[in-house]
């Protein structure tokens, strides 16, 4: 096997990747925001978890990107544990459809002499103005290209019946019995764990075995370990997550290490299985019988192991989901038991929820991550102006300080959100996007930008309370009375501005009249309280210095009331379908 064949091979293997993941973008882009209330609606009970997860899967053709997205989910409080399990079982039995496309198209039909005058649609789809169009041509494009890819690597590979020195040396691998079936399940796992994709490990287990390089049941122990490793992808995504996204992402593994587990034990019985089904259903020579070889490829052998090999694949995960899904309860329990919640989680109270398990595989759904995250900052907002509240009406100095430090808390937590949440996004906008979702994004850059000012009208406020009580000034109970007044219409300012952030995350914010009524009230509160204490000071010689404080703690509040008619305002201009 020459150097140009070797890296022929790698290029083969590489335009296959670049394939399955323009494919599965382009099927992700084209469901568009309909993936992310489709699994958070479907997952009442553990069945309709299996189901949704299987659908999705089937759909993206990636049971990565569905399981990082429930990690995601589990992340953020919208799966509980229990529904993670179920949709996790499902996207592993959605994932083995890769395995027959490819064993069907790739080999039998042989797609790939229809994938480069399919180029050509996938071109004119890709250059047309409308975004579902372009969806669909890298879909295509996608499609083409993992064929090709699939096609290049089968020619690449060498035949090793004309070699035999090469070929005694893989059959030895195949001799030690037992041994072999466990030194082949690590080869699977270790070569899914480079690729990071159990789809392409699929596609060489498929050609070793078309080619005639390894035997049936070796290439079913592969298999087996593919899907171990590809339980790496969730756990890496949970890495960063909290500790729900990290029990998620360990119910993956516990779920695939339990099947192989017994599929392990009962390897031969699974075996004449999967053959007995085989045989049946296509009418093929059994792939598990003793002494079955592949002959050639294209030949009824070959087929045969093919589709042996994909059944192998679906009854694996089938089964294993029919006998685990009765124990999601006791699973869950498991992986609460082995990733122990940190004693004092107090440091993560304020932590990003919904993107901390790393972006999800599509720039669409990635935007539906990043708004989720704005309207869990726009409620952390809210409850630092319930400490504005607060301090205003505190009169001992050592509780005023305890607040004062919890509002310059908030601030340091809006700086920080706002550029977490800003990196974020310029990751997603460095993507190919939509011409819909760049104005999206672009919202939402002005949002967190605006929600960033309203914790620095916290801390504001916090300095000016403090210049009070260092001159020792004192409000009266009627000016106390006013400012809580003030404080109260700043809430109702939150309701709306937060109101309007949730209706436009699920696609039904019609108008923000709320907003500017809201917006009204504090414009006309703020009016008649300074004018109030203007005359207060002109007329019966109220202390001016404390004046000046209450005046300005007024307008601070009054320009809160501004971000968030901004924040309101930028959702009706670009959330609002025309």
């Amino acid at each position: 096997m020459g150097i140009l064949q070797i890296f022929t091979l790698l290029g083969a293997l590489g335009m296959f990747l670049i394939g399955m993941n323009m494919m599965s973008s382009g099927l992700q882009k084209a469901a568009g925001e309909k993936l992310r209330g489709f699994l958070s609606a479907m997952t009442s009970n553990p069945f309709k978890g299996v189901l949704t997860g299987l659908g999705i899967t089937s759909v993206i053709q990636s049971s990565s990107a569905t399981t990082v997205m429930v990690v995601s989910f589990v992340n953020a409080g919208l799966l509980t544990l229990t529904q993670a399990i179920g949709v996790i079982m499902g996207a592993n039995i959605g994932t083995t459809v890769t395995a027959w496309m490819v064993a069907w198209l790739g080999f039998k039909a042989d797609i790939s002499i229809l994938a480069v005058p399919m180029m050509l649609f996938g071109f004119l789809f890709s250059n047309s103005k409308k975004d579902q169009r372009k969806n669909i041509g890298e879909l295509i494009i996608g499609f083409s290209l993992l064929f090709l890819g699939l096609s290049f690597m089968k020619e690449s590979v060498p035949d090793l019946r004309q070699t035999p020195e090469v070929l005694q040396f893989v059959t030895t691998w195949s001799s030690y019995g037992f041994g072999s079936v466990l030194l082949f399940l690590v080869f699977g796992t270790v070569l899914t764990l480079v690729l990071q994709s159990s789809s392409a490990t699929m596609a060489i287990t498929l050609i070793m075995l078309s080619m005639g390089w390894i035997p049936f049941n070796m290439a079913c122990a592969m298999v087996l370990g593919e899907n171990i490793g590809t339980t790496i992808t969730a756990n890496i995504a949970a890495s960063v997550g909290n500790t729900q996204a990290k029990r998620a992402a360990m119910s993956h593994t516990i779920f695939n290490v339990t099947g192989v587990v017994w599929a392990l034990i009962l390897f031969n019985p699974f075996l004449k299985l999967v053959g007995f089904v085989t045989e049946n259903l296509f009418g093929l020579p059994n792939p598990a019988a003793e002494g079955f070889a592949v002959t050639e490829a294209g030949t009824a052998s070959s087929t045969a192991a093919l589709y042996g090999l994909s059944m192998l694949h679906t009854l694996f995960n089938t089964i294993n989901m029919l006998l685990l899904i009765w124990f999601t309860g006791a699973i869950a329990k498991a992986v609460s038991w082995i990733v122990k919640a940190p004693k004092n989680q107090e440091s993560d109270a304020f932590r990003l929820k919904y993107i901390s398990a790393g972006p999800l595989a599509t720039p669409e759904l990635s935007v539906e991550q990043a708004f989720e995250e704005i309207i869990h900052f726009a409620n952390i907002s809210k409850n630092g102006a319930e400490y504005i509240k607060s301090a205003i009406n505190e009169s001992d100095n050592d509780k005023f300080e305890e607040l004062r430090q919890k509002l310059v808390k908030y601030e340091e937590i809006s700086d920080r959100i706002e550029f977490e949440i800003a990196t974020f996004l310029n990751e997603v906008s460095s993507e190919e996007i939509s011409e819909s979702t760049s104005i999206k994004i672009k919202a939402m850059y002005k949002i967190i930008g605006e929600l960033e000012s309203l914790g620095d009208s916290g801390e504001a406020i916090s300095r000016i309370l403090s210049r009070k009580n260092i001159n020792k000034k004192k409000f009266d109970n009627n000016s106390i009375k006013n400012l809580n007044a003030m404080a109260d219409a700043v809430e109702q300012a939150y309701n709306a501005m937060i109101e309007n952030l949730t209706l436009a995350h699920k696609g039904e914010l019609v108008n923000i009249l709320n907003a500017n009524n809201a917006e009204d009230r504090l414009n006309t509160l703020r009016n008649n309280l300074r004018d109030e204490m203007i005359e207060n000071i002109d007329n019966d010689g109220k202390n001016y210095h404390t004046g000046v404080y209450y005046i300005d703690i007024v307008n601070t509040y009054e320009r809160m009331g501004d971000f968030m008619i901004n924040i309101s305002q930028d959702l009706e201009r670009a959330f609002i379908r025309k």
